[in-house]
Protein backbone atom coordinates (compact mmCIF):
# COMPACT_ATOMS: atom_id res chain seq x y z
CA UNK A 1 0.00 0.00 0.00
CA UNK A 2 1.60 3.73 -0.99
CA UNK A 3 1.40 6.42 0.74
CA UNK A 4 -1.61 9.03 0.32
CA UNK A 5 -0.85 11.10 -2.54
CA UNK A 6 1.51 14.18 -1.53
CA UNK A 7 2.73 12.87 1.95
CA UNK A 8 6.35 11.48 1.49
CA UNK A 9 7.39 8.42 2.97
CA UNK A 10 8.61 8.71 6.62
CA UNK A 11 11.52 7.53 7.53
CA UNK A 12 10.55 4.93 10.90
CA UNK A 13 12.65 3.53 13.59
CA UNK A 14 11.49 0.77 15.69
CA UNK A 15 12.91 -0.40 18.83
CA UNK A 16 11.98 -3.25 20.41
CA UNK A 17 11.39 -4.95 16.71
CA UNK A 18 12.31 -8.48 17.96
CA UNK A 19 9.44 -7.97 20.55
CA UNK A 20 5.64 -9.02 20.49
CA UNK A 21 4.21 -5.64 19.34
CA UNK A 22 7.82 -4.41 16.98
CA UNK A 23 8.32 -7.26 15.34
CA UNK A 24 4.29 -6.66 13.93
CA UNK A 25 4.60 -3.05 13.44
CA UNK A 26 7.30 -3.27 11.18
CA UNK A 27 5.46 -4.89 8.14
CA UNK A 28 2.61 -2.10 8.69
CA UNK A 29 4.78 0.65 8.47
CA UNK A 30 6.44 -0.84 5.31
CA UNK A 31 2.66 -1.87 3.91
CA UNK A 32 1.83 1.72 4.52
CA UNK A 33 4.75 2.64 2.04
CA UNK A 34 7.12 4.22 4.88
CA UNK A 35 11.07 3.59 5.21
CA UNK A 36 11.99 1.53 8.48
CA UNK A 37 15.08 1.01 10.45
CA UNK A 38 15.60 -1.29 12.94
CA UNK A 39 17.53 -0.89 16.17
CA UNK A 40 18.32 -4.23 17.72
CA UNK A 41 21.39 -5.68 20.14
CA UNK A 42 21.36 -8.78 17.86
CA UNK A 43 20.41 -8.20 14.18
CA UNK A 44 20.73 -11.54 13.21
CA UNK A 45 17.44 -12.37 14.95
CA UNK A 46 15.47 -10.37 12.37
CA UNK A 47 17.00 -11.78 9.16
CA UNK A 48 14.26 -14.30 8.71
CA UNK A 49 11.36 -12.06 9.27
CA UNK A 50 9.62 -11.86 5.77
CA UNK A 51 9.81 -8.23 5.83
CA UNK A 52 13.58 -8.44 6.64
CA UNK A 53 14.88 -7.42 3.07
CA UNK A 54 12.63 -4.64 2.82
CA UNK A 55 13.27 -3.07 6.08
CA UNK A 56 17.25 -1.65 7.55
CA UNK A 57 18.71 -3.37 10.68
CA UNK A 58 21.38 -1.37 12.96
CA UNK A 59 23.26 -2.89 15.76
CA UNK A 60 22.80 -1.00 19.07
CA UNK A 61 21.22 -0.64 22.55
CA UNK A 62 18.83 1.80 24.01
CA UNK A 63 21.27 2.22 27.19
CA UNK A 64 23.80 2.76 24.66
CA UNK A 65 23.94 6.53 23.56
CA UNK A 66 26.80 6.22 21.18
CA UNK A 67 24.74 3.29 19.37
CA UNK A 68 21.64 5.69 19.58
CA UNK A 69 23.25 8.39 17.37
CA UNK A 70 23.93 7.02 14.05
CA UNK A 71 20.69 4.93 14.89
CA UNK A 72 18.84 8.29 15.39
CA UNK A 73 20.41 10.13 12.02
CA UNK A 74 17.42 11.65 9.34
CA UNK A 75 14.94 9.71 11.85
CA UNK A 76 10.95 11.50 11.23
CA UNK A 77 9.44 9.08 13.87
CA UNK A 78 10.77 6.88 16.76
CA UNK A 79 8.81 4.12 17.95
CA UNK A 80 9.76 3.45 21.53
CA UNK A 81 8.77 0.12 22.31
CA UNK A 82 11.26 -1.53 24.64
CA UNK A 83 11.13 -2.17 29.03
CA UNK A 84 12.60 -4.03 31.13
CA UNK A 85 9.58 -6.57 31.99
CA UNK A 86 10.84 -9.55 34.02
CA UNK A 87 14.59 -8.46 34.98
CA UNK A 88 14.76 -8.01 38.24
CA UNK A 89 14.54 -5.81 41.40
CA UNK A 90 16.33 -2.81 39.32
CA UNK A 91 14.17 -2.89 36.25
CA UNK A 92 12.18 0.36 37.28
CA UNK A 93 16.02 2.61 37.08
CA UNK A 94 17.26 0.75 33.81
CA UNK A 95 13.97 1.54 32.40
CA UNK A 96 13.85 5.32 33.37
CA UNK A 97 18.30 5.17 32.31
CA UNK A 98 17.37 3.82 29.25
CA UNK A 99 14.03 6.70 28.31
CA UNK A 100 16.52 9.26 29.31
CA UNK A 101 19.25 8.35 27.26
CA UNK A 102 16.99 7.78 24.42
CA UNK A 103 15.12 10.73 24.92
CA UNK A 104 17.81 13.16 24.72
CA UNK A 105 19.48 10.87 21.41
CA UNK A 106 15.77 11.68 19.49
CA UNK A 107 16.18 15.41 20.35
CA UNK A 108 19.79 16.11 19.07
CA UNK A 109 19.05 13.84 15.97
CA UNK A 110 15.85 16.56 15.53
CA UNK A 111 13.64 13.21 15.37
CA UNK A 112 10.16 14.79 14.53
CA UNK A 113 8.01 12.56 16.85
CA UNK A 114 7.93 9.59 19.39
CA UNK A 115 5.71 7.02 19.58
CA UNK A 116 5.61 5.12 23.03
CA UNK A 117 3.50 2.05 23.96
CA UNK A 118 3.01 1.94 27.72
CA UNK A 119 0.53 0.48 30.34
CA UNK A 120 -3.05 1.94 31.37
CA UNK A 121 -3.41 3.21 34.30
CA UNK A 122 -6.01 3.51 36.78
CA UNK A 123 -7.79 6.29 37.65
CA UNK A 124 -7.43 7.91 41.41
CA UNK A 125 -4.77 5.74 42.16
CA UNK A 126 -1.70 7.42 44.09
CA UNK A 127 0.78 6.35 41.83
CA UNK A 128 3.17 4.55 44.82
CA UNK A 129 0.04 2.71 44.82
CA UNK A 130 0.41 1.17 41.14
CA UNK A 131 2.56 -2.10 40.31
CA UNK A 132 6.31 -1.59 40.14
CA UNK A 133 5.34 -2.22 36.62
CA UNK A 134 2.69 0.69 35.14
CA UNK A 135 4.48 2.57 37.56
CA UNK A 136 7.45 2.48 35.48
CA UNK A 137 5.67 2.58 31.99
CA UNK A 138 4.32 5.95 33.23
CA UNK A 139 7.31 7.01 34.34
CA UNK A 140 8.72 5.96 31.24
CA UNK A 141 5.73 7.95 29.46
CA UNK A 142 6.57 11.11 31.35
CA UNK A 143 10.42 11.38 30.46
CA UNK A 144 9.10 10.71 26.85
CA UNK A 145 6.50 13.94 27.15
CA UNK A 146 9.59 16.13 28.37
CA UNK A 147 11.88 15.78 25.96
CA UNK A 148 11.17 18.54 23.87
CA UNK A 149 10.08 15.95 21.33
CA UNK A 150 6.38 16.01 20.25
CA UNK A 151 4.98 12.46 21.82
CA UNK A 152 2.41 10.38 21.70
CA UNK A 153 1.90 7.76 24.61
CA UNK A 154 -0.63 4.78 23.65
CA UNK A 155 -2.16 3.29 26.83
CA UNK A 156 -3.24 -0.36 26.89
CA UNK A 157 -4.72 -2.54 29.47
CA UNK A 158 -4.96 -6.02 28.41
CA UNK A 159 -3.83 -7.11 24.24
CA UNK A 160 -5.90 -9.72 22.82
CA UNK A 161 -3.87 -11.37 20.15
CA UNK A 162 -2.25 -14.73 19.13
CA UNK A 163 1.39 -14.98 20.84
CA UNK A 164 0.74 -11.91 23.08
CA UNK A 165 1.46 -12.51 27.21
CA UNK A 166 -1.60 -11.57 28.27
CA UNK A 167 -3.32 -13.53 25.74
CA UNK A 168 -1.60 -16.66 26.33
CA UNK A 169 -2.12 -16.21 29.83
CA UNK A 170 -5.81 -15.70 29.47
CA UNK A 171 -5.69 -18.82 27.04
CA UNK A 172 -3.90 -21.35 29.08
CA UNK A 173 -5.81 -20.87 32.20
CA UNK A 174 -8.33 -21.26 30.46
CA UNK A 175 -8.26 -24.08 28.65
CA UNK A 176 -6.19 -26.35 31.78
CA UNK A 177 -8.76 -25.31 34.40
CA UNK A 178 -12.51 -25.84 33.87
CA UNK A 179 -12.99 -25.63 37.67
CA UNK A 180 -10.50 -22.57 38.84
CA UNK A 181 -9.69 -21.51 42.18
CA UNK A 182 -8.43 -17.90 41.99
CA UNK A 183 -7.16 -14.68 42.98
CA UNK A 184 -9.84 -12.06 43.95
CA UNK A 185 -8.43 -9.67 40.86
CA UNK A 186 -10.20 -12.11 38.67
CA UNK A 187 -12.91 -9.53 39.64
CA UNK A 188 -11.31 -6.39 38.82
CA UNK A 189 -12.60 -4.52 35.41
CA UNK A 190 -10.36 -4.52 32.42
CA UNK A 191 -10.75 -2.92 29.26
CA UNK A 192 -8.73 -5.45 26.51
CA UNK A 193 -7.97 -4.17 22.91
CA UNK A 194 -7.43 -6.22 20.07
CA UNK A 195 -3.06 -6.25 18.72
CA UNK A 196 -4.68 -5.43 15.34
CA UNK A 197 -6.42 -2.13 16.82
CA UNK A 198 -3.41 -1.77 18.90
CA UNK A 199 -1.13 -2.15 15.30
CA UNK A 200 -3.60 0.96 13.83
CA UNK A 201 -3.23 3.29 16.62
CA UNK A 202 0.50 2.80 16.27
CA UNK A 203 0.87 3.01 12.42
CA UNK A 204 -1.20 6.04 12.21
CA UNK A 205 0.37 7.88 14.71
CA UNK A 206 3.14 8.57 12.65
CA UNK A 207 1.34 11.19 11.34
CA UNK A 208 -0.09 13.54 14.04
CA UNK A 209 0.43 16.81 13.79
CA UNK A 210 3.40 18.18 15.30
CA UNK A 211 1.39 20.26 17.96
CA UNK A 212 0.06 16.85 19.44
CA UNK A 213 2.37 15.56 22.37
CA UNK A 214 -0.14 13.74 24.82
CA UNK A 215 -1.14 10.37 26.34
CA UNK A 216 -4.25 8.75 24.74
CA UNK A 217 -5.46 5.47 26.49
CA UNK A 218 -6.82 2.65 23.68
CA UNK A 219 -8.91 -0.01 24.11
CA UNK A 220 -11.77 -2.10 22.38
CA UNK A 221 -15.27 -1.57 22.90
CA UNK A 222 -15.92 -4.44 25.55
CA UNK A 223 -15.28 -3.55 29.54
CA UNK A 224 -15.28 -7.10 31.22
CA UNK A 225 -13.68 -8.65 34.28
CA UNK A 226 -10.81 -11.52 34.53
CA UNK A 227 -13.16 -13.62 34.72
CA UNK A 228 -15.90 -12.79 32.29
CA UNK A 229 -13.04 -12.78 29.75
CA UNK A 230 -12.49 -16.52 30.47
CA UNK A 231 -15.85 -17.27 30.43
CA UNK A 232 -16.21 -15.27 26.93
CA UNK A 233 -12.88 -17.07 26.09
CA UNK A 234 -14.44 -20.95 26.58
CA UNK A 235 -17.45 -19.87 24.56
CA UNK A 236 -15.27 -18.97 21.47
CA UNK A 237 -13.09 -21.51 21.95
CA UNK A 238 -16.00 -24.23 22.71
CA UNK A 239 -15.44 -25.26 25.82
CA UNK A 240 -17.42 -26.19 28.67
CA UNK A 241 -18.30 -23.17 31.24
CA UNK A 242 -15.86 -22.69 33.71
CA UNK A 243 -16.28 -22.58 37.18
CA UNK A 244 -14.44 -19.73 38.97
CA UNK A 245 -14.06 -19.36 42.59
CA UNK A 246 -12.35 -16.41 43.50
CA UNK A 247 -10.43 -16.31 46.62
CA UNK A 248 -8.79 -13.29 48.92
CA UNK A 249 -5.56 -15.31 50.00
CA UNK A 250 -3.55 -14.95 46.64
CA UNK A 251 -0.90 -12.58 46.39
CA UNK A 252 0.29 -11.40 43.63
CA UNK A 253 2.99 -13.07 43.93
CA UNK A 254 1.48 -15.86 44.98
CA UNK A 255 -0.56 -15.52 41.76
CA UNK A 256 2.01 -15.30 39.50
CA UNK A 257 3.99 -18.77 40.88
CA UNK A 258 0.49 -20.40 40.64
CA UNK A 259 0.01 -18.71 36.35
CA UNK A 260 3.71 -19.66 36.46
CA UNK A 261 2.38 -23.59 36.66
CA UNK A 262 -0.82 -23.69 34.52
CA UNK A 263 0.71 -21.74 31.73
CA UNK A 264 3.46 -20.97 29.76
CA UNK A 265 4.13 -17.61 30.95
CA UNK A 266 6.96 -17.66 33.83
CA UNK A 267 6.94 -16.01 36.68
CA UNK A 268 8.72 -12.84 36.25
CA UNK A 269 6.36 -11.88 33.59
CA UNK A 270 3.22 -13.20 35.16
CA UNK A 271 3.85 -10.90 38.03
CA UNK A 272 3.33 -7.82 36.90
CA UNK A 273 0.47 -8.56 34.75
CA UNK A 274 -0.87 -9.92 37.53
CA UNK A 275 0.35 -7.08 39.59
CA UNK A 276 -1.59 -4.36 37.26
CA UNK A 277 -5.23 -6.21 37.49
CA UNK A 278 -5.40 -5.03 40.90
CA UNK A 279 -6.58 -1.89 40.04
CA UNK A 280 -9.47 -1.26 37.49
CA UNK A 281 -8.02 -0.26 34.52
CA UNK A 282 -10.88 1.36 31.63
CA UNK A 283 -10.05 3.60 29.47
CA UNK A 284 -10.95 7.56 30.30
CA UNK A 285 -10.99 8.88 27.15
CA UNK A 286 -11.37 8.05 24.04
CA UNK A 287 -9.54 11.71 22.43
CA UNK A 288 -7.43 9.87 19.69
CA UNK A 289 -10.35 9.11 17.53
CA UNK A 290 -10.23 12.92 16.98
CA UNK A 291 -6.95 12.23 14.66
CA UNK A 292 -7.29 8.52 14.08
CA UNK A 293 -11.07 7.67 13.74
CA UNK A 294 -12.92 4.56 14.65
CA UNK A 295 -12.77 2.14 11.48
CA UNK A 296 -15.63 2.11 9.60
CA UNK A 297 -16.44 -1.12 10.97
CA UNK A 298 -16.17 -0.23 14.44
CA UNK A 299 -13.25 -1.32 16.74
CA UNK A 300 -12.46 -5.21 17.07
CA UNK A 301 -14.81 -6.71 19.82
CA UNK A 302 -13.73 -9.14 22.51
CA UNK A 303 -15.00 -12.08 21.17
CA UNK A 304 -13.53 -11.45 17.31
CA UNK A 305 -9.86 -10.95 18.33
CA UNK A 306 -10.12 -13.82 20.69
CA UNK A 307 -11.84 -15.70 17.43
CA UNK A 308 -9.08 -13.89 14.96
CA UNK A 309 -6.04 -14.89 17.33
CA UNK A 310 -7.22 -18.47 17.71
CA UNK A 311 -7.74 -18.93 14.24
CA UNK A 312 -3.85 -17.81 13.62
CA UNK A 313 -2.61 -20.37 16.53
CA UNK A 314 -4.86 -23.37 14.58
CA UNK A 315 -2.92 -22.10 11.24
CA UNK A 316 0.15 -22.16 12.50
CA UNK A 317 0.42 -18.45 11.55
CA UNK A 318 1.47 -16.64 14.49
CA UNK A 319 4.17 -13.89 13.50
CA UNK A 320 5.10 -12.99 16.92
CA UNK A 321 4.97 -14.26 20.17
CA UNK A 322 5.91 -12.45 23.79
CA UNK A 323 8.55 -15.02 24.64
CA UNK A 324 10.20 -13.55 20.51
CA UNK A 325 12.59 -11.33 22.94
CA UNK A 326 15.51 -12.28 24.96
CA UNK A 327 14.75 -13.56 28.42
CA UNK A 328 16.42 -10.99 30.46
CA UNK A 329 19.75 -12.01 31.77
CA UNK A 330 20.01 -14.76 29.13
CA UNK A 331 24.16 -15.06 27.95
CA UNK A 332 25.00 -12.99 24.79
CA UNK A 333 28.22 -13.97 24.71
CA UNK A 334 30.26 -15.53 21.56
CA UNK A 335 30.16 -19.11 20.43
CA UNK A 336 33.39 -20.83 21.83
CA UNK A 337 34.62 -22.60 18.45
CA UNK A 338 37.38 -24.91 19.98
CA UNK A 339 38.79 -26.32 23.43
CA UNK A 340 41.56 -23.55 22.94
CA UNK A 341 38.83 -20.58 23.22
CA UNK A 342 40.13 -18.37 25.51
CA UNK A 343 37.41 -17.76 27.68
CA UNK A 344 38.25 -20.32 29.98
CA UNK A 345 37.44 -24.15 31.03
CA UNK A 346 34.72 -25.75 27.78
CA UNK A 347 33.06 -29.07 28.27
CA UNK A 348 31.67 -30.42 25.52
CA UNK A 349 30.10 -33.84 24.92
CA UNK A 350 29.90 -34.70 20.73
CA UNK A 351 27.37 -37.57 19.68
CA UNK A 352 27.68 -38.78 15.59
CA UNK A 353 24.74 -41.67 13.90
CA UNK A 354 25.05 -42.75 10.30
CA UNK A 355 21.29 -42.46 9.11
CA UNK A 356 19.62 -44.60 6.92
CA UNK A 357 17.82 -41.05 5.25
CA UNK A 358 18.61 -38.35 3.11
CA UNK A 359 19.88 -35.22 4.57
CA UNK A 360 16.63 -33.55 3.73
CA UNK A 361 14.60 -35.71 5.84
CA UNK A 362 17.10 -35.70 9.16
CA UNK A 363 16.89 -32.26 8.21
CA UNK A 364 12.81 -32.27 8.81
CA UNK A 365 13.51 -34.01 12.24
CA UNK A 366 15.89 -31.53 13.30
CA UNK A 367 14.07 -28.32 12.23
CA UNK A 368 10.96 -29.80 14.16
CA UNK A 369 12.11 -30.75 17.36
CA UNK A 370 11.14 -28.87 20.51
CA UNK A 371 7.68 -28.05 21.52
CA UNK A 372 4.94 -30.99 21.10
CA UNK A 373 7.49 -33.12 19.27
CA UNK A 374 9.71 -33.12 22.30
CA UNK A 375 13.41 -34.05 22.58
CA UNK A 376 13.63 -37.52 21.14
CA UNK A 377 15.45 -38.89 24.56
CA UNK A 378 14.26 -39.31 28.18
CA UNK A 379 10.84 -37.31 28.06
CA UNK A 380 11.21 -37.70 31.94
CA UNK A 381 14.19 -36.08 32.34
CA UNK A 382 13.40 -33.20 30.04
CA UNK A 383 10.41 -32.27 32.06
CA UNK A 384 12.41 -32.46 35.15
CA UNK A 385 14.62 -30.02 34.29
CA UNK A 386 11.84 -28.09 32.98
CA UNK A 387 10.21 -28.14 35.84
CA UNK A 388 13.27 -27.51 38.01
CA UNK A 389 13.53 -24.43 35.66
CA UNK A 390 10.74 -23.41 36.50
CA UNK A 391 10.92 -23.36 40.01
CA UNK A 392 13.95 -21.39 39.72
CA UNK A 393 12.48 -18.67 38.00
CA UNK A 394 13.32 -19.75 34.95
CA UNK A 395 11.43 -19.82 31.75
CA UNK A 396 10.88 -24.06 31.47
CA UNK A 397 9.56 -25.97 28.71
CA UNK A 398 5.92 -24.68 28.84
CA UNK A 399 6.97 -21.47 25.97
CA UNK A 400 6.79 -24.47 22.76
CA UNK A 401 7.49 -23.10 19.84
CA UNK A 402 6.15 -20.34 17.49
CA UNK A 403 5.55 -22.69 14.11
CA UNK A 404 5.78 -26.10 14.70
CA UNK A 405 7.49 -26.74 11.15
CA UNK A 406 9.91 -23.66 10.73
CA UNK A 407 12.48 -21.89 12.69
CA UNK A 408 14.08 -18.52 12.28
CA UNK A 409 17.09 -17.51 13.80
CA UNK A 410 15.93 -15.63 17.29
CA UNK A 411 12.51 -17.90 17.99
CA UNK A 412 11.93 -19.42 21.57
CA UNK A 413 12.28 -22.82 21.57
CA UNK A 414 11.30 -24.20 24.89
CA UNK A 415 14.08 -23.30 26.92
CA UNK A 416 16.14 -22.75 24.10
CA UNK A 417 16.83 -20.06 21.91
CA UNK A 418 17.69 -19.87 18.37
CA UNK A 419 20.90 -18.65 17.54
CA UNK A 420 21.67 -19.99 14.51
CA UNK A 421 19.91 -21.74 11.96
CA UNK A 422 21.29 -22.38 8.27
CA UNK A 423 18.42 -24.31 6.76
CA UNK A 424 19.22 -28.10 5.60
CA UNK A 425 22.60 -28.03 7.54
CA UNK A 426 22.59 -26.43 11.04
CA UNK A 427 20.73 -25.44 14.32
CA UNK A 428 22.52 -23.58 17.13
CA UNK A 429 20.36 -23.03 20.29
CA UNK A 430 21.70 -20.88 22.96
CA UNK A 431 19.96 -22.08 26.53
CA UNK A 432 17.70 -19.89 28.25
CA UNK A 433 17.56 -22.28 31.33
CA UNK A 434 18.80 -20.77 34.97
CA UNK A 435 22.71 -22.52 34.85
CA UNK A 436 25.35 -21.50 36.64
CA UNK A 437 27.09 -20.72 33.10
CA UNK A 438 26.76 -20.62 29.25
CA UNK A 439 25.46 -23.78 27.45
CA UNK A 440 24.77 -24.23 23.75
CA UNK A 441 23.05 -27.20 21.34
CA UNK A 442 24.15 -28.03 18.00
CA UNK A 443 22.66 -30.24 15.81
CA UNK A 444 23.91 -30.91 11.85
CA UNK A 445 22.45 -32.54 8.92
CA UNK A 446 25.70 -33.79 6.51
CA UNK A 447 27.28 -36.11 4.53
CA UNK A 448 30.55 -38.17 5.78
CA UNK A 449 33.13 -38.73 2.93
CA UNK A 450 31.64 -41.87 1.82
CA UNK A 451 28.22 -39.98 0.83
CA UNK A 452 26.52 -41.65 3.97
CA UNK A 453 23.87 -38.90 6.03
CA UNK A 454 25.41 -38.13 8.98
CA UNK A 455 23.77 -36.72 12.09
CA UNK A 456 26.33 -34.43 14.51
CA UNK A 457 25.33 -33.29 17.78
CA UNK A 458 27.53 -31.22 20.29
CA UNK A 459 26.68 -29.74 23.65
CA UNK A 460 28.86 -27.05 24.80
CA UNK A 461 29.09 -25.53 28.68
CA UNK A 462 30.97 -22.61 30.20
CA UNK A 463 31.03 -23.13 33.34
CA UNK A 464 31.02 -19.86 35.90
CA UNK A 465 32.89 -20.56 38.96
CA UNK A 466 32.86 -23.52 40.97
CA UNK A 467 29.27 -24.04 40.80
CA UNK A 468 28.90 -24.18 37.01
CA UNK A 469 32.03 -26.81 37.17
CA UNK A 470 29.94 -28.54 39.99
CA UNK A 471 27.11 -28.38 38.02
CA UNK A 472 28.82 -30.35 34.97
CA UNK A 473 30.36 -33.25 36.85
CA UNK A 474 26.73 -33.73 38.42
CA UNK A 475 24.56 -34.13 35.17
CA UNK A 476 27.90 -35.88 33.05
CA UNK A 477 26.15 -39.43 34.22
CA UNK A 478 22.97 -38.81 32.74
CA UNK A 479 24.32 -37.33 29.51
CA UNK A 480 24.61 -41.22 27.80
CA UNK A 481 20.85 -41.21 28.26
CA UNK A 482 20.00 -38.01 27.60
CA UNK A 483 22.56 -37.02 24.72
CA UNK A 484 23.21 -40.70 23.11
CA UNK A 485 19.25 -41.09 23.54
CA UNK A 486 18.54 -37.81 21.73
CA UNK A 487 20.96 -39.11 18.37
CA UNK A 488 19.71 -42.38 18.36
CA UNK A 489 16.25 -41.51 18.08
CA UNK A 490 16.85 -38.30 15.92
CA UNK A 491 18.41 -40.52 14.03
CA UNK A 492 15.45 -43.29 13.97
CA UNK A 493 12.69 -40.66 13.11
CA UNK A 494 14.36 -39.44 10.36
CA UNK A 495 14.46 -42.85 8.64
CA UNK A 496 10.68 -42.78 9.88
CA UNK A 497 10.57 -39.89 8.37
CA UNK A 498 12.30 -41.12 4.87
CA UNK A 499 9.52 -43.88 4.56
CA UNK A 500 6.74 -41.72 5.26
CA UNK A 501 8.15 -39.48 2.52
Amino acid sequence: MATDAGTPPLRCLVTGATGYIGGRLVPELLAAGHRVRCLARTPGKLRDHPWAADAETVRGDVLDAGSLRPALAGVDVAYYLVHSLGTGRDFEETDRRAARLFAAAAREAGVGRIVYMGGLTPAGVPERELSPHLRSRAEVGRILLDCGVPTAVLRAAVVIGSGSASFEMLRHLTERLPVMVTPSWLRTPVQPVAVRDVLRYLRECARLPATVSRTFDIGGPDVLTYRGMMRRYALVAGLRRRVVVPVPVLTPALSSHWIGLVTPVPAAIARPLAESLRHEVVCREHDIARWIPDPPEGLTGFDRAVELALRRIRQADVATRWSGASVPGAPSDPLPTDPDWAGGSLYTDRREQVVDASPEALWRVIEGIGGEHGWYSSPLAWSVRGRLDRLLGGVGLHRGRRDARRLRAGDSLDFWRVEEIERGRLLRLRAEMRLPGLAWLELTAGRDEAGRTVYRQRALFHPHGLAGHAYWWAVAPFHALVFGGMARNIAAAAREERSRG
